[in-house]
Parts: structure tokens; sequence; C-alpha cells
């Protein structure tokens, strides 16, 4: 049987499960996005990645400045949706919309919940040294990631996974997962299990000022912040008065007591390590403000950096 589907979505992330549905046997009635952004330095305007690909399928796109707007529901009431599916839309839905579709609202969820309800599941997932995240499809309620939860799939968390890579890994699995749900709803099949709050972890939005590295902290806290910050805001420190993104490192297993934190302990062709709390963080990669992200070691031979120099 088809389902007919309204898609509330906005980034790539919502784009890649919106294509994988416009090519499954489901019919995508409308795709509802946020108004078109001025962004970039020139401040042009441009169209979420989800209406360029609704676009690209011929899909009718709603783009509401008001979601409690009257015509605005009366048009979503017309379309007769089976289904609504809410994947990164960025605004929360009020119970007037959530009621409307024959069977209810459906979200995607970058985490096991309830742990990291929020904005930045991904990334705080390894901030946090989390070995393992997941994928989680609930029913959409009024309060933030709350819902009761229909299907869960696990993913591992590798040691060289950053933010940017664990997203890449569910944005090749998760629209095979969704199309796997949808299927146990279609069929009555599915099952719901309600989230324990008391276990609720959160996830909040991630802010530039969090990337900056206080080097008195343990060597692996440093390391999971800058895995976890790829590719914004980035993991920074300073460098002469300029801001200086780190982009790649490695816990060096070796002890640098003699040097105090934020001072550079090392300096070969892997890059350089800089003392922390315990251990040395080995820098692969880095980008200076102005500049183009180069290797750890590149930087080094540009700027003399050696042994001895003290990151603030």
């Amino acid at each position: 049987m088809q389902m007919n589907i309204v898609f509330f979505g906005s980034d790539d992330f919502a784009a890649v499960h919106l294509e994988a549905l416009v090519g499954s046997k489901h019919k995508v009635c409308a795709c509802v996005t946020q108004p078109d952004k001025a962004k970039g330095r020139g401040m042009k305007v441009s169209a979420s990645p989800v209406k360029a690909a609704a676009l690209r399928k011929g899909i009718p796109v709603v783009q509401p400045a008001d979601l409690k707007e009257q015509n605005f529901r009366k048009g979503l009431r017309a379309l007769g949706a089976d289904l609504f599916v809410v994947i990164a839309y960025g605004r929360f839905l009020p119970a007037e919309v959530l009621a409307i579709p024959r069977a209810f609202s459906i979200n995607v969820h970058s985490s096991l919940l309830p742990e990291y309800r929020g904005a930045a599941p991904i990334n705080w997932a390894i901030i946090n040294g989390e070995r393992e995240t997941g994928i989680s499809i609930m029913r959409v309620t009024a309060k933030m990631d709350a819902g009761d939860i229909i299907a869960q799939k696990r993913l591992k968390i590798l040691k060289a996974d950053t933010a940017a890579s664990v997203r890449a890994r569910m944005m090749e699995t998760g629209p095979r997962f969704l199309l796997k749900t949808i299927g146990s709803i279609e069929k009555g099949t599915y099952t719901f299990t309600v989230q324990d709050d008391q276990k609720a972890t959160l996830a909040p939005k991630l802010t530039k000022g969090l990337g900056q590295i206080q080097w008195s902290k343990p060597a692996r806290d440093i390391n999971n912040l800058a895995r976890g910050l790829l590719p914004w805001p980035a993991a920074y420190t300073y460098y002469q008065g300029k801001l200086l993104k780190i982009l790649e490192t490695e816990v060096v297993p070796n002890s640098f007591f003699s040097y105090s934190p934020g001072e550079v302990a090392k300096v070969d062709t892997k890059g350089f390590t800089v003392a922390t709390a315990d251990q040395g963080l080995l820098v692969k990669a880095v980008h200076l403000e102005a500049a183009k992200p180069m290797s750890a070691y590149q930087f080094m031979m540009g700027h003399q950096l050696g042994v001895g120099f003290t990151f603030k």
C-alpha cells in the first residue's frame, strides 16, 4: 500500500532521506522547508538543500513563515497525508499540525534516545567520549525529542571518527532504515516504546566559544573536542594573536610532565605535540586564520614553531 507523506526538513541530512522516499513506492505530496535565507560573505539568498532536492523531483514546496497560519494548516489538511516525516526541519511543529496526518508524525534523530536530545547529538556524543551512538525514529510530540520510539539502529563510534564522518555514515544508513520503519507503520507491525525521561541527556546547539581549547584539561578530552567539533565550529587555540583551528589530533601515550599545559613538547614530521594535564596531544592538521588548511608540519616549517612555544 502506498502512503501519502508530507516531508518537513531543511539540511542535506534531511535531503538524502527525502530522495529515498521519492524513490520508493510511497508518494511525497509536498515538502515543507525553511524560508530562503541570506548566507555567506555576500549574503546571497539561497534555498535549503531540501527545497533544491524537492524542486529537482517536481515536488511542491511550502515555506511558511508562521506554522500557526490558518491557510498553511488548511493546505496541509487538503493533502490527505497518512504520515508526516520530520528530519532536521529546525522548528517545533504545533500540536494542531502534528494532529493532521491520518497516522501520526515521525522524526529521525541522530542518537540513541533518550540520550542526547537536542540540536547536536552526534557532536556531543563524540565530545563526551561515547563509543556508540545510533539513529532513533520516534513519534513527534510537543516535547523536544521525547516521543515514543518506534525503531532504533545502533552505530559504533570509531577511534578515528569525527562528527563529520559519523554524520556521513548516518546519511548512508538512515534512508534505508527510514523506509523499513515506514514499512512497519504501513503494515501495522510497529510498536511504541516510551522513553525514560530519567535517563535523558541533552545535546544543546553548538557555539563558537565551545571550541576554545583549555590545554590544562586531559589530552583525551581535548582530542574528543577536536573530533566532535568538525566541521564547525572546530576546536581552536591562538597563535601570535591569530585563531588557529586544530583539525586533526592524536593522544600520545607518553607523559610530558616537565612541560606546562599548552607548551610544545616535541616536533617532527608528523606534527607538533602539545603538553596537557596528563599526556601529550599530537596535532596533525591545522587551519590558521586567513590562510588555508594545512598539515601541522607545513605550519611548523612556515612559522618556525618549535619546542617551548606555549599556546594560550
